[in-house]
Parts: C-alpha cells; structure tokens; sequence
C-alpha cells in the first residue's frame, strides 16, 4: 500500500475506525462512511490525509467530517463524493451492518428481516455494484467484505443475521469469480465475538454476560477490534496478492472444534 492509493472504508465502526487508522498512518488516504443514525437517516462522510499519525481509535476525531449524505439504504455510499474529494478508488472496506434482534426464526417480525437483510446484505451488494465499476476503469483494486462466523455456522435466534452474513460470503465469491481478471482481488473477514462500546453497552466488562461471551472462544477472551483492522488491512495490502474469494477467519477458535469445559 502506497502513497497514490486510497482507501474508502464504509461502517465506521470499531474494526472500520481501526482498518482506517492503520492505513491513513500507512500512506494512504482514507475516506469513512457512517451512519448517526440507524436507517441511514443521518449520514456523514469523513476524510483522512495520508500519513495522518493517529493513536488507536482515533480515526473519526481526525477526519474532516461532511454531513448531509443522505442514503436510501443503510451502509450504502455515494462514491462519486469520495471520488470528488481524491478521484481515485483502489481499496475497499464494506463494514457497514446491524446486529441481530434475538427473535427465533418464526417470530421475526418481517420489517425487521427486511431492514437486517437491506443494511448487511444489499447494502454490501450496492457498495460493491460502484466500487467494482470504479476499479474496473482504473486497472484493479481489492475490497474486503465484513461478514462474520454467524456467516459460517448457524446462530440460533438471529435468522436475519445469519442469512445475510453467509450471502455475504457468496457474493464474495461470486464476485471475486468475476472480477479476477480484470485484477480486482474480493474478500470477507469473518470474526467472532469482538470487545467494541456496542457489545459493552449490553454486557458490561466483569458482568456475567461479558465472561460468558468471552469463553465462547477458545482463547478465552473476544477479539479486539484492532485485531480484525489488522486481518482487513492484510487482505487489502499487496502482501494477500494471491488471496481472492476467500474467507479469513478471525474468531480465537470458535470455529475450530467443541469447546472443552
């Protein structure tokens, strides 16, 4: 990764606020998308220069934020406005999503299966219908898609979920089929449990729910986001120029076999 290239991360959250601070530190220049609100109501984008020196998590504070960007679904972007600001796409983030609601299947309201399944899944898909015509004009690029070990074996009472994130992996696929040849690289990272502000909202650190979290990993603790940045960046950098289609897990364990007690 070098200094001609840029870098759009869309879902600046934890893992994308991270993926952002390393490449920007990096050389890169980097343009964030996020949503204020749920249901991309609110929505900004942020831009970062190149070579911006950040502590961890400190990627927003630095970006020079641009509100207004209104979309019609959740996680999606306009790249033209990227494209405007450095008119060059070469690396891409898709981390935008919602988490699921705790419904079983059968008692998923079906307003809420279509907002988890427009955010995680369209919304992806939309992203990579721009980003992929952008670099297929300008000689390759590679895009990493944010899907999830739910996307890889079944979680109960997140139906919605689990469905867009294992179509996640397919369109990964699918479009890393497609797009080889013309020298774009396309795929998902797949984490388990991550320690971000969201989760502790819900589980506190030291509570009951924190630990049982936590011991769902092998390793005995979740990932921190910096960990999954660092797993997205790879994949985006030259050093994975031989990776494409593929699945990086980054999950402590969790899916290696049955825990032990």
């Amino acid at each position: 990764m070098a200094d001609e290239y840029d870098v759009i991360v869309i879902g600046a959250g934890p893992a994308g606020e991270n993926a952002a601070d390393r490449a920007a530190g990096g050389g890169l220049s980097v343009a964030m998308v996020e949503n204020e609100l749920i249901g991309g109501e609110c929505s900004y984008w942020a831009c970062i220069p190149s070579k911006t020196i950040l502590r961890p998590g400190a990627a927003l504070a630095a970006a020079r934020r641009v509100p207004g960007v209104r979309e019609a679904v959740a996680g999606t972007i306009d790249v033209d406005k990227v494209l405007a600001w450095r008119d060059q796409l070469d690396y891409a983030f898709n981390n935008a999503g919602v988490p699921p609601t705790g419904a079983a299947t059968a008692d998923c309201p079906e307003d809420e299966w279509d907002r988890i399944v427009a955010v995680n899944l369209k919304g992806v898909w939309r992203c990579l219908v721009r980003e992929l015509a952008e670099m297929s004009n300008r000689g390759g690029g590679a895009i990493v898609n944010m899907s999830s070990v739910a996307g890889v074996a079944g979680f109960p009472f997140a139906a919605p979920y689990t469905a867009s994130k294992f179509a996640i992996r397919g369109i990964t696929r699918v479009a890393a089929l497609e797009y080889s040849g013309q020298n774009i690289r396309i795929n998902a990272v797949c984490p388990a449990y991550v320690d971000t502000p969201g989760l502790r909202d819900g589980a506190p650190p030291g509570s009951e729910a924190y630990r049982a979290f936590a011991k769902q990993q092998p390793m005995n603790r979740m990932a921190r986001p910096e960990e999954v940045a660092e797993a997205v960046v790879w994949l985006l950098s030259d050093a994975a120029s031989f990776v494409t289609g593929s699945d990086l897990i980054v999950d402590g364990g969790y899916l290696a076999g049955p825990q032990r007690d």
